[in-house]
């Protein structure tokens, strides 16, 4: 079974759905654990807390593929034919993009805008290489690393 991004779909009834595929032995994929996203509406839960929820109660652990797992990174890199070292992740969730990419590796940039919360900044297992207010600042940034 695979959980993706949270949307209308997420109904009490899918979620019990996938409760019953779990307790028969179905694996659990997910995209990511992300807890909540913003939209136009504001910030708003996400597949994650969903997640959490099903992990929890079946008794088992997703498997992550998308973001902040090793492989995503290394396939994004394999894809571009890049190498880590050379390669910048900017992003505005500080734990499952930017720490996520600089334990590959990358350089890590958190920008303060999207989903960005100055509470989960401060309560982060790690510290950015760089932070911006927007991503407007990235260019600047990109020349003073060259």
């Amino acid at each position: 079974m695979l959980v993706g991004g949270a949307g209308p779909e997420f109904s009490y009834q899918a979620l019990n759905q996938a409760f019953s595929h779990l307790q028969r032995g179905a694996r659990l994929v997910a995209m990511h654990h992300g807890l909540y996203w913003r939209t136009s509406e504001g910030l708003q839960l996400d597949a994650g807390a969903f997640l959490a929820g099903l992990e929890q109660a079946a008794g088992t652990e997703a498997e992550v593929v998308g973001k902040p797992a090793p492989a995503f990174f290394a396939t994004a890199l394999a894809r571009l034919g890049a190498d880590a070292a050379g390669t910048v992740m900017v992003g505005d969730d500080i734990e499952t993009d930017v720490l996520a990419a600089q334990r590959q590796g990358l350089t890590g940039v958190l920008v303060k805008t999207g989903k960005y919360l100055p509470r989960t900044h401060r309560a982060a297992a790690g510290t950015p290489d760089h932070v911006l207010d927007s991503f407007a600042g990235l260019p600047a940034l990109l020349e003073q690393q060259s």
